[in-house]
């Protein structure tokens, strides 16, 4: 089974909002985004630096925004507001997009929960669909532990994803 951390931190130093970060197994979940979206994205185009093309990648997602999801306990265990669902794939959106506008870039999975499990699978991005399924997950949590760390997410004074150097965020 895999590790999950919730954490909130702010937009930024001018914008003090919360947005809900997560860490699977200790790594940034953009940084599994990226990954998994890296070769999909060259395919696409292939103009960008080594460095920007890592600063794109890591910086294409952002958490959600505390407000707009009112209830990260229901959000999270698959049953999110309305205006989240897609009732179309069952899935739920767990980052969005680092304009501000969840909706315009999200990362969408299905949660399927068990009495034991809670399992992230089926990620996509929604405005790809020639992506098809990304590579990533199925990632397996145990119910309890999942359920204390989302009831008890870290507070973070400032983003904790690290850019490349020199990259201006």
């Amino acid at each position: 089974m895999q590790r999950i951390e919730f954490f909130n931190y702010p937009v930024s130093e001018r914008q003090p909002d919360l947005l809900w970060g997560i860490r699977i197994d200790g790594t940034d979940l953009r940084v599994h985004a990226a990954d998994a979206t890296r070769e999909l994205w060259r395919q696409e185009s292939a103009e960008r630096s080594p460095a920007e093309e890592e600063r794109f990648l890591l910086l294409q997602h952002d958490g959600l925004l505390d407000w707009e999801i009112a209830d990260a306990g229901r959000h999270f265990l698959g049953a999110p507001a309305p205006a989240f669902a897609d009732p179309t794939t069952g899935s739920t959106p767990v980052l969005g997009c680092s304009c501000g506008l969840w909706g315009c870039w999200p990362l969408r999975t299905v949660i399927t929960l068990t009495p034991e499990t809670v399992t992230w699978s089926s990620f996509r991005q929604p405005f790809r669909k020639k992506w098809g399924e990304l590579p990533m997950g199925p990632y397996v949590f145990d119910r309890t532990a999942y359920e204390t760390a989302l009831a008890e997410p870290v507070r973070l004074t400032e983003d904790p994803l690290v850019v490349p150097a020199g990259t201006p965020r």
